[in-house]
């Protein structure tokens, strides 16, 4: 174990199987996602990888926390649907940051929770299963055979272990990745825009702000609120809702002009890098460490076959999904999460937060004046 003086306070280090353990976890529902993004978008996968290593590492110390750093779900889902274009994910993504800074500082972020309430933000991130689930299925049916190869991977892996189909498909694509550029992949650093005028360019249209709406319900309640309270739960630190939705601010409006995607707190990283055995800002090291390296051979992710690619994206969607029907504690519940999730795969995410909001809360008004009764 190693201890320094970081940001003003001393932290402990370790860089134990259970940090690595903890870091390899994490990545294994990151990775899926930033591929795909890269893949599908015009993203530059090598600046978002960066991105991603320079806010595990920065984080991590900050908090003396094995913090997560994640995709922002919503966001990534639509643009990975191709509900999004990326100058609208860049759009969402800048005004995601101006948001949660100001709730942030001006302490609202507890507020909006209340307000919003637990089965919005649930029926939101069912939403985006589901999303993802259409958008794998329609990746996998471009190779059948390949996207089978795939699942009997998942299938043999969960035989072994129940937590292992990902990380197998995952592997099992990156051999057939490497085995397609000739088994030596070139490393390269990502090519940083060099100039304000190769900046990514935002679009600012309704989809950008309905899917902005849909994903602030997400973080406020999953990776602002739900985070600290897991941080006060496993690892017994105070650190407030406010301080998350600041730091989760700043990194949106430092990475995404640089090429960056939206970024979060999530507490399902959080308590993911727990149960694998992170106990320290050593499992964000060795993450911004790997996602450092698979930046420097973005080029070997290009060649990621897109069917195992598609079984991926199913594989994350089933986690997603079951974590929210998992918190479902009544029938009145269900209807939100689910019909909040059928509406969004019919219509789109921003009218499926704004009628669960409005349901919601109409079923409390209701529900409060009969016990008042």
């Amino acid at each position: 174990m190693a201890t320094a003086e970081v940001f003003g306070h001393r932290l402990e280090i370790r860089f134990d199987s259970g940090e690595v353990a903890g870091a390899l976890g994490d990545s294994v529902t990151v990775l899926p996602l930033m591929i795909a993004i890269g893949a599908l978008t015009d993203a530059s996968l090598g600046l978002v990888l960066l991105g991603f290593a320079v806010f595990q590492a920065v984080w991590g110390l900050h908090y003396g926390l094995p913090m997560s750093v994640e995709p922002m779900k919503a966001l990534a889902g639509l643009a990975i649907a191709g509900t999004l274009g990326y100058g609208e994910l860049v759009a969402a993504g800048l005004l995601a940051g101006v948001v949660l800074l100001v709730a942030g500082t001006t302490g609202l972020v507890g507020r909006v929770a209340d307000l919003v309430g637990r089965p919005v933000v649930r029926g939101v991130q069912f939403a985006v299963a589901l999303l993802l689930l259409v958008a794998g299925l329609e990746l996998a049916a471009g190779a059948p055979l390949v996207a089978a190869a795939g699942v009997a991977v998942a299938g043999f892996a969960a035989l072994v272990d129940r937590r292992a189909p990902a990380p197998a498909v995952l592997l099992a694509g990156m051999l057939a990745a490497l085995w397609a550029v000739g088994g030596t992949p070139t490393a390269a650093l990502p090519a940083v825009p060099p100039s304000l005028s190769a900046l990514p360019e935002p679009t600012l249209t309704s989809d950008a702000l309905t899917g902005l709406a849909g994903q602030l319900a997400m973080t406020v309640g999953n990776a602002a609120v739900a985070t600290a309270l897991l941080v006060d739960d496993l690892y017994g630190r105070d650190v407030s809702p406010d301080a998350l939705a600041r730091s989760m601010g700043t990194t949106n409006l430092l990475a995404v002009p640089l090429g960056g995607v939206p970024m979060c707190h999530g507490s399902g990283g959080l308590a993911g890098k727990h149960a694998f055995g992170a106990r320290t800002a050593g499992a964000n090291l060795v993450l911004a460490g790997l996602y450092a390296v698979a930046a420097l051979v973005a080029g070997l992710w290009t060649a990621f076959p897109m069917a195992v690619l598609g079984v991926l994206l199913v594989l994350v969607a089933a986690h997603l999904g079951r974590v929210a029907l998992e918190s479902v504690a009544s029938p009145a519940e269900a209807v939100v999460v689910v019909g909040t999730g059928v509406t969004a795969l019919l219509a789109d995410v921003g009218l499926a937060f704004l009628l669960a909001a409005a349901g919601h809360a109409a079923y409390e008004r209701v529900r409060g004046r009969a016990a008042g009764a």
